[in-house]
């Protein structure tokens, strides 16, 4: 209403400062981030608008109950894992037979393809396939060798190494920030994808591919409750992170209006807790950490599947499950141009009340351009 004083602004979005991922920077939130969804043939084919060659790709049928397949470029298009079970990695010649400069190739492998199934598709970008091998003993860098690819900008690196069983050991992730957020699967064994996230604590773990909350770890723990730094994490000695066996880890930071890794504590109401992000999310992933009886599984929503509010379908990434609506009242969302809110009364999807739930968000559009829907 009135004129800002000399040397102030006035309070309002177009005001804010410029992110590094935004509508007049050089580079878009979907350069780095995207989800695509399209019909399976059964056969052959190849899916574009992406926007970029995908590096790490996470595909779930969500009209069947086919497991998630998780692929990335370290590894190659045909080594598969699967988000929702323990399995080893097993390689697939007709699931992902590509990764393309604006998608993905497919082959007939039901999973990815299955006739006329309805498919999603999460795609991240680190470094376009190429990878650095970093020497530990001759970059002084870690104690484990390892094989990286990191976008420092949008804070995401994909990492392969060896374990020692040795506790202590550290490993690069290839970042300048220090990760908030780890998943790290064991790829030789059968073994559960355990998860670090900073508001769960150097001290505790959660699994991927169970519903279970966060758990003490012993004292040759997952990792060595030593939180990572700008350039390396830290493990222990279980069979999950580091015994004498292969290692997949996908690595985060934040980046304002872009990502953000974080917490929050239901209320119980049906006027839920609003969660400030910073930007319009394109993707959240929710987890209950806290609740030693209302366990719950990885609730997934994004912006393609759902592009109006209030959200009401969900997927989990813990179970094989197609999207369903049934238990709308369970997981209801509304995404806003600054955050998430959730509608949901006192269940512990979203928002059981005093119940701490953690999750991973990444953007449509940094607030300072997003509209509201």
């Amino acid at each position: 209403f009135y004129t800002p004083p000399s040397g102030f602004l006035a309070l309002c979005s177009a005001n804010l400062p410029e992110p590094t991922i935004g509508a007049n920077s050089d580079t878009q939130a979907d350069d780095h981030f995207n989800t695509v969804l399209y019909t399976g043939n059964g056969s052959t084919q190849s899916i574009t608008g992406v926007g970029f060659q995908p590096d790490w790709l996470w595909i779930k049928s969500r009209s069947t109950t086919d497991s998630h397949g998780i692929f990335d470029s370290n590894r190659g298009s045909t080594k598969r894992l699967f988000a929702n079970a323990n399995d080893a990695e097993s390689t697939q010649s007709a699931g992902v037979t590509s990764f393309d400069s604006d998608g993905f190739s497919l082959g007939s492998n039901l999973g990815q393809n299955r006739s006329s199934a309805t498919l999603v598709a999460w795609n991240w970008k680190a470094n376009g396939g190429t990878t650095t091998t970093n020497d530990a003993s001759s970059s002084g860098i870690g104690t484990i060798d390892s094989v990286f690819q990191a976008n420092t900008t949008a804070g995401f690196s994909i990492v392969t190494y060896t374990g020692n069983s040795t506790a202590g050991a550290t490993v690069r992730h290839g970042l300048t920030v220090a990760p908030e957020m780890i998943i790290v699967k064991n790829r030789t064994s059968a073994q559960f994808w355990t998860v670090y996230h900073k508001d769960v604590g150097v001290d505790r773990y959660i699994e991927l591919d169970r519903d279970g909350v966060s758990q003490a770890q012993s004292s040759y723990n997952m990792f060595n409750s030593t939180a990572p730094t700008s350039s390396v994490f830290s493990l222990g000695t279980l069979i999950s992170t580091n015994t004498s066996y292969n290692y997949l880890a996908y690595c985060f930071h934040p980046v304002e209006g872009y990502s953000k890794f974080d917490k929050y504590v239901g209320s119980g109401n049906v006027d839920g807790p609003f969660v400030f992000t910073g930007f319009r999310p394109r993707y959240i992933m929710v987890k209950v950490a806290s609740d030693q009886i209302n366990a719950s599984g990885w609730q997934i929503y994004d912006t393609a599947r759902n592009p109006n509010n209030v959200i009401p379908t969900y997927l989990f990434a813990n179970t094989g499950d197609a999207e369903s609506d049934t238990a709308a009242a369970y997981i209801n969302l509304d995404i806003v141009s600054n955050g998430f809110k959730s509608r949901a009364g006192n269940t512990y999807g979203v928002n059981q009340a005093g119940t701490t739930y953690i999750y991973m968000a990444f953007a449509e559009q940094p607030f300072k351009y997003a509209n509201a829907r």
